[in-house]
């Protein structure tokens, strides 16, 4: 979440200013400020660009009651940053070097002293602390002691048809309390939501793919449908499974034996141990051992609603069984969020981090950029840094909305995938032949046309945009140190002369149409009962599990040493073989499959629905030679698990 005075009230009172005083020696701030009226360090970025004059509708009622969130900025937040970049860079002394999650919050994290005088100074202000964690002091009171607090008014704002409350200038805290305060959050109330990126229906009521199906890419073609790029072209894949997917991306015999992934979701769903069971021993993946799936949820869950908590049941399904099928022997850890709010998924970021529960953690859901605030964003980046002194390494989906457009009208990349201390995984067609051999990827960009009437042809062909993978380049990051002379020019100075993050790093399977299967308990079209089924999925949702599926191989190879933050790492591999160097051409010749699908999304007795889908469109992105903003690096080849090898 982030989210009248005529004049600014004063943040702290003298008195309570004169308590602080003492503690500020230990935060190692200056303590001098005017009499009476305490000098303030703003807080970048807490005023969203949303809250403007033009939008103001007055001042928030003094009583409206509301909770923050103060973020904690430690002992050494320019030090967090610069070790997190040395032992993640490949050419740096300290690679490698890792601390503990004990050894990193002595090194880096907020001291007692800071904490003390936090609390102090939010109390002084009438707030109520309601949580200290390692991360942030969490409160609640009324708009009046928020506005005493953080030395700025907050005021009603219209955004779009709705009126939220926001700071009506950048909030601040007293100078002596700078070293010690990152940000707050909390302080504006528009809604802050994160969605999961993948191309599932809810799954309150089943879900089923209608045949025909090719069992292979281009096994079963389409012989009595039109033709589409001068050819036939076969029907969908009925969906691929571990086998293939560690074929094409050059598993051999390795199987993450000793390596801990993690994944976080929203909710939990609550048949996943008896379908990611089912679903392997149906494939031929290996069974699950005892203790190998393992889940941390929280107390309670909120927002289920709002969240559509069951349409995340499918997500979590996806991501355990994706990464068992292609890392089998790799140990799982699903940590839920108590909901689909950024604080709520910060909070399950937080425990693999505190915890050390990981060394690789798949993330499959983000935003638009433009709805992720500056504040949010450096709880974020603290939590990333953090996770990479300890070799903890985050891969978060790109998106599955190709550049955004179409679903936001801007053009834009999604968050967290855009942060500098994240693997941002991108997403490809994938076509598998005969003896499991890869034979091409295209970057993942999806155009629909429908059968005609008649059946003689397709409607508007190729068709309209319908999905692909996420990418593009960052308006709020700047160029990372690891793309610098990889990622051209064109793209990274896009939006700045100086430089900005470009989106993805690398890329892996998200076509629905060139998919995954997937096996969930779903609720059947009665309502009444619920049954197991399989279906082919898709999305960056995918793309992300199997990216770290394959960094779980890597480590293996690597002697069980964690890879950490893998960026640095992954583009020290550019331009050599062990990355298939995706384009959206590759066979030379428009691609495309068709497909049959359920009306009603379950049986035929809503009728059928046939339609053409053209491979490799991918709204204003292209996949092309070289990195690109589709499916950066590339995807992993054979070669790229044993390039880490010790």
């Amino acid at each position: 979440m982030r989210s009248n005075r005529a004049a600014v009230r004063a943040g702290l009172s003298r008195a309570a200013t004169l308590s602080l005083l003492a503690g500020a020696l230990a935060l190692g701030t200056p303590a001098a400020h005017a009499a009476g009226h305490p000098l303030r360090d703003p807080l970048a970025g807490t005023r969203p660009a949303w809250a403007t004059a033009g939008a103001d509708r007055g001042a928030t009622s003094d009583g409206t009651r509301m909770s923050a969130r103060v973020y904690l900025r430690g002992r050494d937040a320019a030090g967090l940053a610069a070790y997190a970049k040395a032992v993640s860079d490949p050419g740096s002394a300290t690679y490698g070097r890792y601390l503990t999650a004990r050894q990193a919050r002595a090194r880096f994290g907020a001291t007692t002293a800071q904490v003390a005088a936090v609390r102090a100074w939010l109390t002084a202000a009438g707030l109520k602390v309601t949580g200290v964690t390692q991360h942030y002091v969490s409160v609640t009171g009324d708009v009046a002691a928020a506005e005493k607090a953080f030395g700025t008014q907050l005021h009603d704002f219209a955004k779009g048809a709705r009126t939220y409350r926001a700071p009506a200038g950048t909030a601040s805290v007293p100078q002596e309390l700078a070293g010690a305060v990152l940000t707050v959050t909390g302080l504006d109330d528009a809604p802050h939501r994160v969605t999961h990126d993948d191309r599932l229906p809810p799954p309150d009521t089943v879900f089923r793919n209608a045949g025909p199906f090719s069992s292979l890419y281009g096994s079963n073609t389409a012989s009595t449908l039109p033709d589409a790029y001068g050819t036939k072209i076969p029907y969908a894949v009925k969906g691929y499974t571990g086998r293939q997917l560690r074929a094409a991306y050059g598993a051999g015999t390795r199987t993450g034996k000793g390596v801990r992934v993690a994944i976080t979701d929203a909710y939990a769903s609550p048949t996943i141990a008896h379908d990611a069971a089912t679903y392997a021993e149906r494939h031929g993946d290996a069974a699950w051992r005892t203790g190998q799936l393992h889940q941390v949820l929280p107390a309670k869950y909120t927002g289920t609603k709002d969240c559509s908590a069951s349409g995340w049941y499918g997500e979590e399904t996806l991501d355990v069984e994706a990464v068992h099928a292609v890392a089998p022997a790799a140990d799982v850890t699903y940590v839920g969020a108590a909901s689909c709010g950024d604080e709520d998924l910060l909070d399950a970021l937080g425990k693999v981090v505190d915890h050390h529960l990981a060394d690789i953690v798949s993330n499959s859901w983000g935003e638009v950029e433009a709805a992720q605030t500056p504040d949010l964003a450096a709880a974020y980046d603290q939590v990333f840094q953090f996770g990479a002194v300890e070799g903890i390494g985050f891969y978060f989906s790109s998106g599955d909305d190709g550049d955004e457009v179409a679903s936001s009208g801007t053009k834009q990349v999604d968050s967290p995938a855009n942060s500098a201390w994240v693997t941002a995984v991108g997403g490809t067609s994938l076509a598998v032949g005969k003896g499991d051999t890869y034979l091409w990827e295209t970057g993942w960009g999806t155009e629909k046309a429908n059968l005609s009437a008649d059946g003689t042809s397709w409607t508007d062909f190729p068709g309209a945009f319908t999905s692909g993978a996420g990418g593009g380049t960052s308006r709020t990051v700047p160029e990372p140190f690891y793309q610098q002379g990889v990622v051209p020019d064109a793209l990274a100075k896009a939006n700045s002369a100086d430089g900005n993050r470009v989106v993805p790093d690398i890329a892996a399977i998200a076509d629905p149409n060139t998919g995954f299967l997937v096996g969930q308990t779903q609720t059947l079209p009665d309502g009444r009962r619920q049954a197991y089924g399989e279906y082919r999925i898709g999305g960056t949702s995918l793309a992300a599990p199997t990216v770290a599926a394959v960094q779980a191989l890597a480590q293996e190879a690597r002697g069980g040493k964690p890879i950490g933050f893998a960026d640095p790492a992954i583009y020290a591999r550019y331009g050599s073989k062990v990355y298939h160097d995706v384009t959206d051409d590759p066979t030379g010749s428009g691609l495309a499959v068709a497909r049959v699908d359920f009306v009603n999304g379950y049986d035929a007795t809503g009728g059928l629905a046939t339609s053409v889908r053209s491979l490799g469109r991918d709204s204003s992105l292209r996949a092309v030679k070289g990195y690109d903003d589709v499916t950066g690096v590339g995807t992993p080849a054979n070669g790229y698990v044993e390039s880490y090898r010790r």
